[in-house]
């Protein structure tokens, strides 16, 4: 056995790793190693292919089964995905007719019913393109978050139509 970094022979065995293969350790640069890894790292190519299967709402479990790929590394590849994504919304300015947008608030629940989380929408009711959201709990805050969130010429110029739920 040597090791794969340095290529000494002064390996030891140094336990099991989580799928029950032996591990070494080299003495003399101290990595550890397993000599036939199961893991290995994922392709562009598959990570390619987990995006576009991502666009065609396919579960997390049928993208891993497909892909070949962990559960838990693919959620963390989403994870990583959605942390990249700016929660900006940019809307060009419209002048050739009024303003309207029609606000409304949704809930769902995460991981538990316990953990309910509110989205607020601000829909252009002429585009119907989304110009404010907000994800919190039905507060007021929430509601002055959703303002906060709408571009400048929506709070200015824009009639806003809600369901008169108190906190708007």
């Amino acid at each position: 056995m040597r090791c794969k970094h340095c290529h000494s022979d002064s390996v030891v065995k140094n336990g099991y790793n989580s799928v029950c293969t032996q591990k070494f350790l080299c003495e003399i640069c101290g990595r550890q190693f397993v000599e036939n890894p199961k893991q290995s790292r994922i392709s562009d190519e598959s990570k390619s292919l987990v995006d576009k299967l991502l666009l065609e709402r396919i579960s997390l479990a049928g993208i891993a089964r497909v892909v070949e790929v962990s559960e838990r590394w693919l959620q963390n590849y989403v994870n990583e995905k959605y942390n990249s994504i700016p929660l900006e919304v940019k809307v060009m300015a419209k002048s050739s007719f009024r303003l309207t947008i029609q606000c409304d608030e949704m809930w769902s629940f995460v991981g538990k019913r316990d953990n309910k989380q509110w989205i607020w929408l601000a829909i252009d009711r002429n585009t119907r393109k989304i110009v404010g959201v907000h994800i919190g709990d039905r507060s007021a805050d929430s509601a002055q978050s959703l303002w906060d969130s709408l571009p400048t010429l929506y709070q200015q110029h824009a009639i806003s139509y809600t369901d008169f739920w108190e906190a708007y």
